[in-house]
């Protein structure tokens, strides 16, 4: 009987995991200054990356 090991889930692309290392900062930030509530992040987190996301790919243009 042969067990089946799990593949770890791919690596996203270096730009990616800065964008997302950026989108994390940003999000402690604010959470840190009262600025956003941890009941908001996961509605605010994903925003916060696609801003991040959309500055760089302008910014590459």
């Amino acid at each position: 009987m042969s067990v089946k090991k799990e593949t770890p889930p791919p690596r996203p692309n270096p730009q990616e995991e800065a964008v997302l290392k950026a989108a994390k900062e940003i999000a402690v930030k604010f959470i840190e200054t009262g600025r956003m509530s941890l009941a908001a992040f996961d509605e605010a987190f994903p925003q916060i990356y696609r801003a991040i996301l959309n500055a760089v790919r302008k910014d590459k243009k």
